[in-house]
Parts: C-alpha cells; structure tokens; sequence
C-alpha cells in the first residue's frame, strides 16, 4: 500500500537532527554542496553543532552495567576525547566469591568476602576503562576520597594520563539478588521498607569511615555528582522494565530498576535546583531483556565490546594489577557475554524517528527532551533553525512523536514520569500538546492517562505514544501496554477521548508507529521479537483490522 508522497519526502529528504552529547540538535541535510552552503556566508556560522562535545555522566547500579548495556557508546566516547564519569551506586558485592563457573573458565571454589570480591570488581573495571580510554589496560589510576552531598564519602578514581575519565563509587550493598525481595536495597530503601542503607566498602577503598543513607540522601549525593560534573548528557538505566508474564520477576535485576529511580528523582532535583549549568539530555538503556532479542549489533563491534569485558573480568587471570584481591570479576569469565547481552545495545525509552514533522507548507518542526522538558526547535521557510524553546512542565521522558492537524497545526506527544510523595505514587502517563494556531504557540500538556492499574503489576513499562490525525483534525493515539499489546485512545467530536480500547497482538518490543497512506488509510507497525505485526484500515475511516504477521 503506497505511502503518500509528501510523508516519504518528508522522512527521506528533509534534514536529519540528532540530539548529540551537547545536548545540542545537529543538523546534516545533505541538500546542499559545502560551495553552495557556504556561498556569500560566514563559513563557521553553517558548521553543524558538534555531536561528540559536551560532557558524558553514567550512573549505574553495579560494576558491569555500563559495559554490558551501555557500550559501545561508552566506548565511543572514550575514543572521542569527551569526558567521561561514570558513578557505581553499589559495590556488587553479591555472594562475595570471585570464581569462575562457566564455559569459558572455571575456578576452585572461593571462601566468601564481599569486600574482596568488590575490590577485583573495580579492579576490572579500571582495567577496561583504562584500555578503553587508552589502550593500556594497566594505564594507572589515582584513588581519592570526596564528601558526597548526602553527608558521606565517596571514592573517586581519575585515570592518570586522561584526567577528564572519572569513577565514582558510591559503594552502597547491593541487593544480592536479582528478583528476590531483600528490605536491605535500594528497592527496600526506594518503597520505605528500611530507613537508610548502609555501604560495603571494599578492601583497597580510601574511605575508611562506614556510613549509611536515608532515601533522600541518595538522592542528594547522585545530584551532588550531576552538579559536580554538569554533563550535557546522563546515561542510566530503565526504571520501568517491566515483569516476565509467566513468572511475575522483573525482566532486569531489581537494582538496575530501583537504581534507575533514584537517578531519575536526582536528576529532577538537579534540573530544579541548579540553575547554571548546560542543558542536559537523558538516555535510558535496556538492560537484562537483551537476551531474549535479536542480536543488535554487527559482529566486528561486538568482538570489540566483548573484549572489554573480558579484561574486566581477568580471563587471563595474569597477575598485572598487584592487587592481592585480583584484577577482575571471574563471575564473568566464564561467559564475557553475559546471558546474550553482550551483543546488543538498546535503548529503553526513544525508540522511535518521529519527532520531525512538517507544520504549515515549508516550516518543520523538531522536538526532543532536554532538563526533563520538551525542547522545541523550528526551522522557517528561509531554512534558519531556531530553537530551542522549553515548553513549560517537567517530568517529560526521553522521547517526543509528532502528528500534523490538517489545518497545519502540530502536536507533540511523550510520557512524563510522575514521582510523587509516596513510592506508590510513581507513574508514567500519556501527554500531548498542541499549538493553539498554525505556527503559532503550544498550548498546556494535557494528560491521558495509562491503561495500567498502578505501576506495581507492570513497573509502568508502557511505550512512547504515536498518533494518527483523521479528516476532522482528531486524534487516535496508540501505545504498547505492559502486556505487551497494542492499545488505542480516540478523540469524540467533544474534544474528549474514549477508554483505553484493546487491539490486540502479543510480544509486541518497540515503540508503535502509525502513518496514513495515499488513500488514506491508517497502518500502525510494532515489532516483536521474531517479526513485526501490523495493523490496516480496509478503508478510510473503517475500523482497523489486524494484526497480521
């Protein structure tokens, strides 16, 4: 079924925008030749905005977590010159026993230490970092102590010969278990079932001195470490990973999703309070869930990204550090992989190309998250970009789709996370703005809710909205709920919307994406593990039938 002219144009031609590590939107149209760009202008003036500038923190839950799920884009980084700092909210101290049990190797049983095996923890983790940044995993590192904002100390590492890579280790426990319910962990201390929670520091660490934290002192101390390095890009991981149908256990470790949250509550009291610094983006990453897809990345970056990991879990088990705990994680060592981790990267929120959209005949519009607010940026007739503006509201999630009214008008779509007071009130939800007259302003947000109950049965994981616009200028907006089916909200005449109606499909993995084609008819496209499913209006204006494989 062809797709209408205007909407290919529109996705293939017009110029392509990324949000790099800046925090600012770059532009490539490829429209132009550099003499022809450059004709009668100031030749600097048309550079596009660098996307490998600005200043990368990543706050994870565990030693491994960034090179797991977070490379190669750490890697890239690193090879990029930015800097970079990484901050460990936990000291992955697990059963305390560095031995390997795995395909690849396999070691004597170990005597449990918890604080040994997180010294060889961040051992291997200096080791990957320092071959990552410069080829030379031995590269060496000072170790130093700084007061974190929650009224404890903190480890921080600097690579000697690149000062601007940093590590920060918080050395919280860990909740040595990936699903089982254990009070002394960040989920216990996120849900109020524990006051505060104490550190396992590790055997080489330079702070000496214990220390526990209430929930809000975790908070403070993680937005200390933002306001410290003021990043224009923050990586954590996915706070809403969703529960395996069959089980009910989180498809991610507990810590990676409860870690997450502090990191989403700190950044908002950072966007808040601190009100001279660069503007900042937010990635979120897929963690666990991985092993169950198709491997996301080519061969060649995988067997780079793999390497690292095996030096940071010391399958040589060459003694090059010095150090009498070891020099990496041999959990890992028997399989670098992980369980089919390795080989991808994913990210858990963004996961879509429609926050470009074409307003009034020749007047694009382009939108992306930045403190936590939608970032609009407006290219005219002329082809000058400007922007961005912030729409007023706070909490918007990574990620914005877009929809044209027939009269021009357009409307941007995201989720926004709600934290509230309580731990059961935190929630994600379905917003939408739309400007008020053709080029002109944006009126308020206004919510739709979520077809989930609470955010208990299924951690919130919804996906990013997509919407389709009929004759009349209305919407219907689709989203992937936590069961993983397609859901539809549609605009009465009113003004107002009907329920969450139920369209059906299974395993449904990415973001939804709904376009109309030349004879107007509606599709909407979703991916599943194996496929991808759709939905088809027969006719115009006829209900959508589907999914078909």
């Amino acid at each position: 079924m062809p797709v209408s002219r205007r909407r290919f144009l529109l996705a293939a031609v017009v110029p392509m925008l990324t949000l790099g590590a800046s925090g600012v939107l770059s532009i490539a149209s490829g429209q132009q030749t550099a003499a022809e760009a450059t004709q009668g202008r100031d030749p600097s003036a048309l550079l596009p905005a660098s996307t490998t500038s600005g200043t990368v923190v990543q706050i994870v839950a565990h030693p491994d977590d960034d090179l797991f799920f977070m490379n190669p884009d750490l890697s890239r980084s690193l090879l990029a010159g930015l800097p970079v700092t990484t901050a460990y909210l936990t000291s992955g101290e697990a059963d305390g026993r560095n031995a390997a049990n795995g395909g690849q190797a396999k070691d004597p049983q170990q005597p449990a230490d918890r604080a040994r095996y997180a010294e060889a923890r961040q051992n291997g983790i200096r080791s990957a970092y320092a071959q990552m940044a410069t080829g030379d995993r031995t590269s060496a590192w000072k170790r130093t102590v700084i007061p974190t904002a929650g009224g404890g100390q903190a480890e921080l590492d600097v690579l000697v010969a690149r000062p601007q890579v940093n590590l920060v280790w918080l050395q919280l426990r860990e909740a040595r278990n990936p699903a089982a319910e254990n009070p002394d962990s960040l989920r216990g201390l996120w849900n109020g079932e524990i006051p505060a929670l104490g550190a396992q520091l590790t055997t080489g660490t330079p702070v000496k001195q214990p220390f526990s934290y209430t929930k809000d002192q975790v908070i403070q101390s993680i937005s200390g470490i933002l306001e410290r390095y003021r990043p224009t890009t923050i990586r954590m991981q996915d706070p809403t990973p969703n529960r395996y149908p069959d089980t009910g256990k989180y498809t991610d470790h507990q810590d990676h999703m409860y870690g997450a949250r502090f990191v989403q509550a700190a950044t908002a009291a950072y966007a808040e309070r601190v009100a001279d610094r660069p503007r900042f983006s937010v990635q979120n990453y897929l963690g666990y869930h991985n092993g169950t897809l198709p491997h996301a990345l080519d061969p060649q970056t995988a067997e780079t990204k793999i390497g690292y990991l095996k030096t940071y879990a010391w399958q040589d088990h060459a003694d090059y550090c010095g150090s009498p705990d070891g020099c990496g994680d041999r959990k890992v060592a028997g399989s670098p992989t992980g369980r089919n981790w390795a080989q991808s990267l994913r990210y858990a929120r963004a996961d879509n190309a429609s926050w470009l959209t074409e307003g009034t005949p020749g007047r694009l519009w382009a939108f992306a998250a930045l403190d936590g607010r939608m970032a609009v940026w407006t290219r005219d007739r002329s082809g000058a970009w400007t922007g961005p503006a912030l729409l007023p509201g706070t909490g918007i999630d990574s990620g914005a789709t877009t929809a044209r009214l027939p009269d021009g008008r357009v409307a941007v779509l995201a989720t926004r996370t709600v934290l509230g007071t309580r731990p059961a009130d935190y929630r994600r939800e379905v917003v939408y703005a739309v400007q008020t007259a053709p080029d002109g302003p944006f009126g308020p947000w206004q919510s739709l809710g979520t077809p989930e109950p609470g955010d208990e049965p299924g951690t919130s994981a919804i996906s990013a909205p997509t919407a389709a616009v009929d004759a009349a200028g209305r919407l219907t907006v689709y989203l992937r709920d936590t069961r993983r089916t397609l859901r539809a909200r549609v605009q009465q005449p009113s003004g107002t919307f009907t329920d969450w109606q139920a369209l059906g499909g299974e395993d449904l993995q990415s973001d939804p994406v709904a376009l109309t084609d030349s004879a107007g008819r509606r599709h909407v496209y979703a991916t599943t593990t194996r496929s991808v499913l759709a939905w088809t209006q027969p006719a115009p204006d006829a209900p959508l039938a589907g999914p078909y494989p």
